[in-house]
């Protein structure tokens, strides 16, 4: 059985179309569904994914690209073309053994390589005619592997982040963590008549992984490239990723699904409704070891969240069943369901009291990442926000012992998923759901789309 997930595509008003065990029943070997989903008010690189029992670890992912609409320029010189670039973490064993060992409480070992658009060291390889500057759109769509991306004697000039245009800065080394997309422009400005390594290296773990493609410029020989392969950060140089995160800025003068400038949205002076922290972290639940967020560990009913919440059926969650902060109570299996309200604006701290990197990602949405840093977040840590050009995406990285705080605006009404975005974690119960709802009881289609006429049910439903 199969649900196909659209790592940041918000699908405006149509949770029901998200792809993932909350709000989709699952597609039955031998059948198929079609996804029907608006792209309204996005540009920007994502990519899509299998979200069901750990079967991203098998591939089955690619590339998703919403262009700006003609109307509406991109804020760069238009580039030759566009390559998709598929970065990833790669285990050899089979995912269905991998799900057996989490089951039985074993951690996933190390990976065994990384991959670069599926194919091992040298297997992928790109051209480009000398002179000419080309837009790489970057994904990290592995299992639970922060990768630091470079391309041998070229520079990476960042443009775009899941949807947004940011200021363009020069980049020698990029690290993309867990569900992560980026667009740079590379320019083809070096001697024609050589080859050039694209590294993607492994980044705070104990293997020093490589994985390896060919950038060639147009009638070059097949000739390997000389010289040593470009040096990257020190594998746990966490100042260093800290660093260039917060150095990413939102361009506020260009337009992007829209004409206005993306600065014409003043996400810093909007009062803040509701403050939320979500600490993930490990803990034994029973015999099991299992991953929480606020001591509640994800536990999936025998109905889809949505379907239970527009049927009216009993017994499936408890909307607020998740506190807002963590209380120290007893880890348990729950649906956790945060309950939220239309149009608010509210603020979300990921807070990682582990010695591992975290990745977080919210359905739907986009949010404003306004600050990170180490330690405990509290109130005080308001006043170092960026409350002016923070950039906006959808998926967030919260370094070992820190804090990520966002900010986000309730517009999209629906039930939607967060998740840890390293599949281990989520399967072990990472994740949460957010329930987004007004005050009417049957919600109007300008504000979200009515139920499927193909709706898939299952369950009680």
């Amino acid at each position: 059985m199969l649900c196909g997930g659209r790592n940041g595509v918000q699908q405006r008003k149509s949770s029901w179309q998200d792809g993932v065990e909350g709000t989709n029943c699952p597609i039955q070997p031998g059948q198929n569904w079609t996804y029907r989903f608006q792209v309204k008010d996005q540009i920007g690189s994502f990519f899509y994914y299998p979200s069901l029992l750990l079967q991203r670890a098998a591939g089955g992912y690619g590339p998703i690209r919403i262009n700006n609409r003609i109307v509406i320029p991109i804020p760069f010189p238009f580039p030759r073309d566009d390559f998709d670039i598929l970065v990833g973490d790669w285990y050899n064993a089979d995912y269905k053994a991998m799900r057996s060992g989490l089951d039985s409480g074993r951690s996933l070992s190390g990976p065994d390589g990384i991959l670069i658009n599926g194919r091992g060291p040298g297997g992928a390889s790109l051209s480009f005619q000398p002179g000419a500057t080309y837009r790489l759109r970057i994904s990290n769509v592995g299992l639970r592997t922060t990768i630091n991306v470079r391309i041998q004697g070229h520079k990476l000039l960042l443009v775009e982040s899941e949807g947004s245009y940011v200021l363009k800065e020069n980049y020698t080394s990029l690290d993309i963590h867990v569900g992560q997309s980026f667009s740079a422009l590379v320019t083809a400005d070096q001697p024609s008549n050589s080859a050039y390594y694209i590294v993607a290296t492994s980044r705070f773990i104990d293997q020093n992984l490589t994985g390896l493609a060919i950038l060639r410029y147009a009638g070059s020989s097949k000739a390997l490239p000389s010289g040593g392969l470009p040096q990257g950060p020190a594998n746990y140089d966490y100042a260093f990723s800290l660093n260039q995160a917060r150095s990413l800025r939102w361009d506020l003068a260009v337009g992007a699904a829209r004409p206005n400038p993306q600065g014409s949205y003043h996400y810093g002076q909007i009062p803040i409704t509701r403050t939320i922290v979500l600490r993930g972290e490990a803990a034994a639940i029973g015999s099991s070891t299992r991953y929480t967020v606020n001591g509640i560990s994800f536990r999936y009913p025998d109905t889809p969240l949505k379907l239970a919440d527009y049927y009216k059926i009993s017994n499936v969650f408890t909307p607020g069943s998740i506190p807002d902060n963590p209380d120290g109570h007893r880890p348990a299996l729950e649906a956790a369901v945060l309950d939220t309200h239309y149009r608010d604006f509210i603020q979300i701290v990921f807070e990682n009291n582990e010695a591992e990197m975290q990745s977080w990602h919210v359905d739907g949405y986009g949010v404003f990442v306004v600050g990170m840093d180490y330690g405990f977040w509290d109130d005080g840590k308001r006043s170092g926000y960026n409350l002016v050009d923070a950039v906006y995406r959808s998926t967030v990285q919260v370094y070992p012992n820190s804090w990520t705080a966002v900010l986000l605006s309730l517009d999209n009404m629906g039930m939607w998923n967060i998740r840890s975005q390293l599949e281990d974690k989520r399967y072990l119960g990472q994740e949460l759901y957010m329930r987004v709802k007004g005050d009417d009881p049957i919600p109007s289609y300008r504000d979200e789309s009515p139920i499927p006429d193909n709706v898939l049910k299952c369950g009680r439903a």
